[in-house]
């Protein structure tokens, strides 16, 4: 059975960071992602890494979080720099890829249940 346990998620001021974790368990990390939905909003996508190691970032997020995976820890990450009160959201991270649009929440088929994500200004 996959498990996805994310953590690292709470309050920050604008302009701090924080750093998310998302483990796995009963698969091996391959392609993933990360997603955010704010309260009223769709879910969209934030960032992803490939089974390669090659990455995409959200032009909402770029220059400010990085995505990483540790192979060994079977553990992605998102690191969130700079963060703005618009980045308030909860995250979520998901694997087992199901479609080609790897930034569509419809193209995977496991997730984790999600971190609360608020940035105050």
């Amino acid at each position: 059975q996959v498990q996805l346990v994310e953590s690292g998620g709470g309050w920050v001021q604008a302009g701090g960071s924080l750093r998310l974790s998302c483990a796995a368990s009963g698969c091996i990390f391959s392609t993933s992602g990360w997603f955010r939905q704010a309260p009223g909003k769709e879910r969209e996508s934030v960032a992803v890494i490939r089974w390669t190691g090659t990455t995409y970032l959200a032009d909402s997020v770029k220059g400010r979080f990085t995505v990483s995976r540790d192979n060994a820890e079977n553990t992605v990450y998102l690191q969130m720099n700079r963060l703005k009160p618009e980045d308030t959201a909860a995250y979520y991270c998901a694997t087992g890829v199901t479609g080609r649009d790897l930034t569509s929440p419809a193209g995977y088929s496991y997730w984790g249940q999600g971190t609360q994500v608020t940035v105050s200004s």
